[in-house]
């Protein structure tokens, strides 16, 4: 992760007080329809997985994982700057998702070390900010995915954070994160369960939310249209990287 300007959430979508937040006009549009162009024109994208496998009456889509693609760096970089940005502003809305899951010490101008508190987080410029956030947090791998107007979706109620692999990388997801590349069709919202809120597609606007179940959620199926989004996590470091082998 970069160390770039910070962006704020919009008023009309961090009213809700509700850790679903929505930056705007993160990436420029021509950029995102760039990239939807390179994700179609791929062959090496493949039916969309749940954590079980490929079953398309759950989710129906063609994914692509990029990160680790030498021909897609440039994008996983612009992705993961943007979303950066955006953090910044859902941590200062929502310090303790920083400060609640570890007791954080950071230095004064004197060097004398202070427990992070929220107040002091939201103080704190972003060059400050930055490094206190890449040692404790994490991106995770970006997928490309589309979803067919008409009969594209991921219809299953579901959260990020499930204990699937040995090594335990899905239950380190704290935040989900979701880039909208696209809005030149209907419907195709991302609908969260128990806040009861859609959030419509906007090209180059930026999701944020909780990875856990409270954020259950899914995608509503596009219509009159294709609709294509990157998305991905924000996990927390290893416990080796964090605390040290021993």
């Amino acid at each position: 992760m970069s160390q770039p300007t910070l962006l704020q959430p919009t008023p009309e979508t961090s009213a809700n007080g509700d850790f679903i937040e929505v930056s705007e006009a993160a990436l420029d549009p021509a950029l995102c329809a760039a990239w939807i162009q390179r994700f179609r024109d791929n062959p090496d994208a493949r039916p969309g997985q749940v954590g079980g496998g490929v079953y398309r009456d759950l989710k129906d889509s063609r994914d692509l994982t990029i990160s680790g693609r030498p021909g897609w760096r440039d994008v996983e970089t612009a992705l993961n700057t943007a979303v950066f940005k955006a953090l910044l502003g859902y941590l200062r809305r929502y310090p303790h998702t920083l400060i609640a899951p570890l007791m954080l010490e950071v230095p004064d101008a004197d060097g004398r070390r202070h427990r992070l508190t929220p107040e002091r987080l939201r103080a704190m410029d972003d060059a400050t900010l930055a490094p206190v956030v890449q040692t404790v947090m994490r991106p995770g791998a970006i997928n490309i995915q589309g979803y067919s107007g008409g009969c594209g979706g991921y219809p299953y109620w579901h959260c990020e954070l499930y204990p699937r692999d040995p090594r335990a990388e899905t239950l380190h997801r704290h935040l989900l994160w979701t880039v909208y590349l696209n809005d030149d069709f209907e419907a195709g919202e991302t609908e969260f369960l128990y806040q009861q809120r859609k959030v419509a597609p906007r090209t180059g606007s930026v999701l944020i939310a909780p990875a856990a179940f409270t954020h259950t959620h899914r995608g509503n199926r596009p219509l009159g249209g294709d609709k294509f989004i990157a998305t991905s996590w924000v996990l927390f470091q290893r416990a080796e990287t964090l605390f040290g082998a021993g």
